[in-house]
């Protein structure tokens, strides 16, 4: 491995591959930061940009691009409330209010920070764990992506700060939403309502973007939601306190190692990686109040997890040819373009391309921390532009994103609609997070349990009999009692205090 290590390094340290791996990681973070836009539209974009190169360039180009954008979505969720990728919605919840807080630098910097030792530690599984962590991704049946979604579901419920209720009816709302469009197993449209643009369902970058970035511009314009922050911008501003570092270390540990693993799944990827790792960040927290109000834990650990999981979404990809995301999918074709055939035979009929390609992560990485460190100070400055001069400017590219996804002025409807139900949720205090998460695992779960179910004959005993079903189904049941403790334990203490101060009256 260590020789397969340095051909790979010799391979990527050529002059015309790290000037192709600085550009792609340049334009991938350019792009993320343009709302709704994100790593699969800009390696959309400049695919044919690359048909010209060689193989091992063009790959490194486009990887570059990829783990760019996603870094590059986080830089717009935490200053404009808009998340860049979805996979960046969930650093909307604790980024932007830090921002608010005349904390916008130590937030980038910490992202900076945590998307490179997420990306780190993933290239190290890359490496060291790909075929053996593609192997058992490739054992996993619909039973256990069924109770692995299931998991996720239920830990959704716990992101939400407030009540267990007000979260499970987003999560609820979320999976109504996400049955929306064509059935995968009979083709039957379901509750289109007539509209053909809607039996691709519903678009999940229009959600975000009306759930998170018309509510903002909303909200904002009403006043309920004002951003006056005005503050310096020096290296000193930017750093964050020895507090902080303590907070933070433990949370990127866990996100990296979630992202890790569920990188490696084929359609996992790094929106239900985000996700996770901020409700697991919720649960071993010893003061929940903090999160959705600037908590650094949540930046720390969503943000880790989704670059670890953008790294390792290549295992799939590359060492079985199954492709784990949309984004991956047109990595794969890339290859095949390029005449290349991703498999097990890669690693040994073409060593140069597959090592070389995980060597320009390593760079590409470290290309992100040195080029976005600096700006931080530039990123922070547009929060003190007037307002009034930017929310025509974060509309119009709102729009813009959402309409050069499927070219469809459909969608920019769905974002005005779902902009004016984020509005109503943000005066009721409900969250968007687990809504949106809800619609994520949704289709899936459903896919997943139909199935199993057709593989089990209709016997439910035999998924819950299955061992790594069962042991998933089994945490999920616990967790869901342990919520139901919490709660009691909540209605308790409330009555406590409120007859504590009737009887002082």
């Amino acid at each position: 491995m260590l020789d397969n290590i340095l051909m790979g390094f010799a391979t990527a340290a050529t002059l015309t591959n790290l000037s192709y791996c600085f550009a792609g990681v340049f334009l991938g973070t350019l792009i993320g930061v343009l709302p709704g836009l994100g790593s699969l539209a800009a390696i959309s974009l400049l695919l044919p940009v690359t048909f010209y190169l060689e193989p091992t360039t063009a790959l490194i180009t486009l990887g570059g691009i990829y783990y760019g954008a996603e870094y590059g979505g986080s830089i717009a969720s935490i200053l404009l409330n808009l998340p860049g990728t979805p996979s960046a919605a969930v650093t909307c919840l604790d980024g932007n209010p830090m921002a608010k807080q005349g904390r916008a630098g130590v937030a980038l910097f910490i992202t900076a920070i945590a998307s490179f030792v997420g990306g780190s530690l993933g290239i190290v599984a890359l490496m060291a764990f790909g075929p053996a962590i593609a192997k058992i991704g490739l054992g996993f049946g619909p039973e256990d992506y069924f109770a692995l979604m299931l998991l996720g579901l239920v830990a959704a419920v716990t992101v939400g700060t407030g009540s267990v209720i007000r979260s499970l009816i987003m999560v609820v709302l979320g999976l109504l939403l996400g049955t929306v469009g064509t059935d995968v197993t009979s083709g039957d449209f379901r509750y289109t309502f007539g509209f053909l643009e809607l039996r691709d369902g519903v678009s999940l970058v229009g959600l975000a973007m009306g759930l998170f970035g018309i509510a903002e511009v909303a909200s904002s314009i009403t006043g309920s939601n004002a951003r006056s922050v005005k503050h310096k911008v020096d290296m000193r501003s930017m750093l964050p306190t020895r507090k902080d570092m303590r907070a933070t270390g433990g949370p990127i540990l866990r996100g990296s190692s979630i992202g890790g693993f569920l990188g490696a799944l084929p359609g996992a990827g790094t929106v239900i990686a985000a996700f996770l790792s901020y409700a697991v960040e919720l649960r071993v927290a010893r003061d929940r109040s903090i999160f959705g109000k600037g908590a650094i834990q949540g930046i720390a650990g969503p943000e880790s997890a989704n670059n670890a999981a953008a790294q390792t979404a290549f295992i799939p990809t590359l060492t079985i040819g199954i492709p784990g995301s949309a984004t991956m999918s047109i990595m794969l074709g890339a290859l095949m373009i390029h005449g290349i055939s991703p498999g097990p035979l890669l690693m040994t009929d073409h060593p140069e391309v597959f090592w070389g390609l995980i060597a320009s992560f390593w760079i590409g990485n470290l290309f992100l921390l040195v080029l976005n460190i600096p700006l931080i100070g530039i990123w922070v400055r547009v929060l003190q532009f007037p307002y009034k001069f930017i929310y025509p400017v974060v509309i119009a590219l709102i729009c813009i994103g959402v309409f050069s996804m499927r070219t469809s002025v459909f969608d920019v409807g769905i974002v005005v609609i779902f902009g004016a139900l984020g509005y109503l949720m943000q005066r009721v205090g409900y969250s968007p997070a687990t809504l949106i998460l809800g619609f994520v695992l949704g289709p899936m779960l459903e896919e997943n349990l139909r199935r199993a179910m057709l593989l089990a004959r209709g016997d439910a005993i035999r998924i819950l009999t299955d061992p790594l079903a069962g042991s998933v189904l089994a945490l999920s049941a616990l967790l869901l009692i342990w919520a139901m403790i919490g709660g009691v334990r909540n209605i308790i203490r409330k009555q406590r205090n409120t007859s504590d101060v009737v009887g002082e009256a």
